[in-house]
């Protein structure tokens, strides 16, 4: 069993803020004022989405540098969504500088749809909690 990323998080004073600890990177949590917090970072469905945007970015770079194809500059736009009967979804909306024939359009789409996220959200993943002694 090999840990590909690791993660942990220390409670704060305000009431769900939390801060984050990632190798040597460090980071706060917290929920936006209209539900309770102080809105001092991001809330964890941010993250959730950070993780997968970050993810599409690099894959899409790594992509294109192999196939040496200049994608130039672009944007991801995502949003985590939830309607009244409690069905979710993700929403990713790519923006480019550059104009793409349909055949290129989707082979980008394809392999959004094979980043390393994308795969681990759609497949589901279990998570083993316990608690430490």
């Amino acid at each position: 069993m090999a840990s590909i990323a690791n993660t942990k998080i220390s409670s704060l004073d305000a009431p769900w803020a939390g801060e984050l600890t990632s190798g040597k990177h460090h980071y706060i949590t917290d929920k936006p004022e209209s539900f309770g917090g102080g809105d001092t970072g991001p809330a964890p469905y941010d993250y959730l989405l950070a993780g997968l945007a970050a993810c599409t970015m690099i894959t899409l770079r790594m992509y294109a540098k192999h196939k040496e194809i200049d994608y130039g500059h672009f944007s991801i736009d995502l949003h985590f969504n939830m309607n009244k009967e409690s069905e979710e979804w993700i929403t990713r909306e790519l923006t480019f500088d550059k104009d793409f024939d349909e055949a290129t359009k989707t082979k980008i789409l394809d392999i959004c749809q094979k980043t390393p996220v994308t795969k681990t959200l759609l497949r589901g993943t279990r998570i083993d909690t316990s608690i430490k002694s």
